[in-house]
């Protein structure tokens, strides 16, 4: 038996200056919201009909707020912005990708769960 997962993928703000959730990306503002990012940006590139996307999304949203001021989370709709995906390497999605200084350092392709995405962010950031 299949269950269904009928959870919406929308981000919180357009805003990469809020602390209210993952940000909207688009190929427009990409370059100037996660690459010139003065803090580590995690990316999350999906797409409305991935499965898994949508099964990762609260875990995207509850790491976003643990790491709320400390690093941007951004999503990406890759069929909105198939360019900057195909840039990036991005073969399959979910995909996430952590940027330090506009560049990619770390990448986790599919639903990997808290831990791993939790980990690979954790493994940028800055000493406090």
């Amino acid at each position: 038996m299949f269950k269904t997962i009928t959870t919406s993928i929308s981000c919180m703000s357009e805003s990469p200056s809020a602390d209210s959730g993952p940000v909207c990306v688009t190929p427009r503002d990409f370059p100037r919201v996660v690459l010139a990012s003065p803090k580590p940006a995690v990316v999350d590139f999906w797409a409305e009909w991935c499965g898994p996307c949508r099964t990762m999304r609260p875990v995207f949203d509850r790491l976003s707020a643990e790491f709320s001021g400390r690093v941007l989370f951004a999503s990406l709709n890759v069929d909105d912005g198939p360019d900057i995906a195909a840039n990036f390497g991005v073969l399959g999605i979910p995909t996430f990708i952590v940027f330090v200084g506009g560049k990619p350092v770390e990448r986790i392709v599919g639903a990997c769960g808290e831990g791993a995405l939790r980990k690979a962010v954790e493994k940028h950031l800055a000493p406090i």
